[in-house]
């Protein structure tokens, strides 16, 4: 019986075309071992996908006009310009196209949904206290500290324990759980996804979220006109009692100089009615320009209309279990087999080396 022929280090031929050949051999004849790994791991994806809970991915599409320029009118614009407002007119809005995304995936507007109450349970919870509860990441840290997040809270009352632990859930859903994008660049169209492993918190979720975004935008979008808007709403009455006053002074001025022996007399009138002109012409021009602020207030104002409203039945997903075993499987025995082939390479040098 021929025997079989062993890697010699001292041989003339030892080259890299051997050592590859000897290693394929000593995994050819340890066949049963990867055999036995890979069975082992693909019955560990088969029970891992068997326990894995389902999760559901809410869909809400919406269609965002952003609303007119805030630069509006040369009017309007010279008149804010004198009470140190400005409304634009020339470079473009930083709140505008797909900045919408950033706004939705905030801090700021993630972690007040996160705080937002609503029924779970037949019973008011905040959504991060049942999010926690459900048995994510970040429960371990909630478990050993004894944090809770109960309805009504003051966040800034918050110890620095509960709100790393809020930051952490942030981005947890910031990076796992939220997909904001925008399809088509052609098109003002936006798609908006929650992920969850409760069907009815991914769409509590997402219609939380979608809402506090459209205020949160709209008030960015029109805060400039607003601004204007309510300085002279403010001017105007004031305006106008300046003009009333002026018309009062000029009849008071008219009724006690009926038959004036002197000319002097009439200056009191004249200028009475030289203010009367100037606070009427003053006061007509304000009034024209808060109509056409009124204006550019609404036209600042986005529209955002929701097309698909996140509903059930929602998108399920959940891992097979022969698939997962399959892959698994096919994982762990390519990484047994590089940890054998490493280990082999190394004795083999090893015993190189030694001799």
């Amino acid at each position: 019986m021929a025997q079989k022929k062993e890697f010699d280090p001292n041989a003339t031929e030892n080259s890299e075309s051997i050592l590859v050949r000897l290693i394929l051999q000593r995994i050819i004849r340890r066949w049963w071992l990867f055999a036995i790994i890979g069975a082992v791991a693909a019955a560990g994806g088969f029970i891992y996908a068997f326990f894995q809970k389902p999760v559901y991915e809410s869909y809400l599409s919406f269609a965002l006009d952003e609303g007119g320029s805030e630069g509006g009118g040369g009017e309007a614009l010279n008149l804010a310009a004198q009470f140190g407002i400005s409304l634009g007119g020339g470079g473009g809005d930083i709140f505008t196209g797909d900045n919408i995304l950033e706004i939705m995936q905030s801090r700021r507007l993630v972690e007040g949904v996160l705080l937002s109450v609503d029924t779970f349970n037949n019973r008011p919870m905040t959504l991060i206290e049942f999010y926690l509860q459900q048995g994510n990441k970040a429960d371990e840290k909630k478990t050993a500290d004894s944090i809770h997040f109960y309805p009504g809270e003051n966040p800034g009352q918050f110890s620095y324990g509960k709100k790393d632990l809020l930051y952490q859930t942030y981005l947890d859903f910031r990076y796992y759980h939220i997909i904001a994008r925008r399809p088509d660049k052609r098109l003002n169209i936006y798609e908006l996804m929650v992920s969850s492993e409760d069907e009815k918190f991914s769409k509590i979720f997402t219609d939380k979220l979608i809402d506090v975004t459209n205020r949160f935008y709209t008030e960015l979008r029109s805060k400039k006109s607003r601004e204007t808007l309510v300085i002279l709403e403010k001017r105007v009455p004031e305006m106008k009692v300046k003009l009333d006053q002026t018309i009062a002074n000029k009849a008071a001025a008219r009724d006690a100089n009926l038959n004036p022996a002197f000319a002097i007399a009439d200056v009191p009138l004249q200028k009475a009615e030289s203010n009367t002109q100037v606070y009427g012409a003053a006061y007509a021009e304000m009034f024209k320009n808060l109509e056409l602020a009124r204006f550019q207030y609404l036209r600042s104002i986005p529209l955002m209309q929701i097309i698909d409203p996140a509903d059930y039945p929602m998108k399920k997903t959940k891992p097979g279990k022969i698939k997962t075993a399959i892959v698994f499987a096919v994982i762990v025995s390519f990484i047994a087999v590089c940890i054998f082939v490493a280990i082999n390479i190394f004795r083999l040098k090893r015993r190189t080396l030694s001799l």
